[in-house]
């Protein structure tokens, strides 16, 4: 089941296509927090379901903590996050297209270059001055950087790890030479884009993993949807007459420890006198 909002009552071509190919069998057109609502305790038309996945505002975001519990959800998903940690030898125009990128989806998305060189630092200042005016969005743009952007330079590269470890970011471009040793140091982010030539917008549209990410530093104990999420486990446990008698002494003696008698008798009754 998949759930879209619709302006006009119209729902994008393009949106209904990735639902076909990924076997989505019925659409409703709703979003926001009442498609969260509908999905998890079901209406007339729309039927409850037992999880919910996907990205939203914080309209959806807060939805989703409110019915988890009552259905399983895959994560709290906030602001839009980047960190472009870079040398210094790449184009500044293409780093500062990188962190807008970001902060055209939203006024409260994070968009955050760590450089080692405070002279590029200073080249992706003035090439983001000079491309903000050219961005269809440079409002939304210009609000997100004023809000939550930022431009530093380190000291090292371990000074820039230890930070972006902290930072757990959604994104991380690694857009330096030795790139991917360098990805094997990173500990917490949600998917790291390795070398000069890979842009996090690839990710966003076409490169493969899924990019539903952990954000606002739940990277550090979380991961990107996949198809586990989509999985659930059953234990399963069988024993035999002689391992039932073995493990029954065991049992017994845990149980009566806290107390729990008939615990301790269900076990005993299959101990071998």
């Amino acid at each position: 089941i998949m759930v879209v909002p619709a302006p006009e009552g119209k729902i994008n071509e393009m949106v209904l296509a990735a639902a076909h190919l990924a076997g989505v069998d019925r659409v409703f057109t709703v979003g926001g927090a009442q498609a969260v609502a509908a999905l998890a305790y079901g209406t007339q038309t729309i039927p409850k379901v037992d999880k919910i996945v996907g990205p939203g505002n914080i309209y959806v975001a807060t939805a989703k903590r409110l019915v988890y519990g009552a259905v399983d959800i895959d994560m709290i998903a906030g602001p839009s996050e980047i960190v472009v940690l870079c040398d210094g030898q790449t184009d500044p125009e293409w780093i500062a297209m990188d962190l807008f990128s970001q902060a055209e989806h939203d006024e409260d998305a994070q968009a955050i270059l760590i450089s080692l060189d405070e002279k590029f630092t200073q080249a992706v200042r003035d090439a983001m001055q000079k491309l903000l005016p050219q961005m269809e969005r440079r409002d939304i743009i210009q609000a997100s950087l004023e809000n939550r952007g930022a431009l530093i330079t380190a000291d090292s590269l371990d000074e820039a790890l230890r930070l972006i470890n902290r930072i757990a970011p959604e994104h991380l471009e690694l857009s330096l030479e030795n790139a991917s040793a360098i990805a094997a140091r990173v500990q917490h982010a949600g998917a790291i884009f390795i070398g000069r030539y890979t842009p996090e917008a690839l990710g966003d549209y076409c490169a493969g993993p899924n990019h539903v990410l952990p954000t606002s530093g739940s990277a550090r104990f979380s991961s990107p949807l996949g198809v586990y999420d989509f999985q659930k486990r059953t234990s399963l446990i069988q024993c035999s007459a002689e391992s039932a008698s073995k493990l029954g002494q065991t049992a017994s003696v845990l149980a009566r420890g806290e107390g729990l008698t008939a615990h301790a008798r269900s076990a005993e009754y299959r101990v071998k006198k």
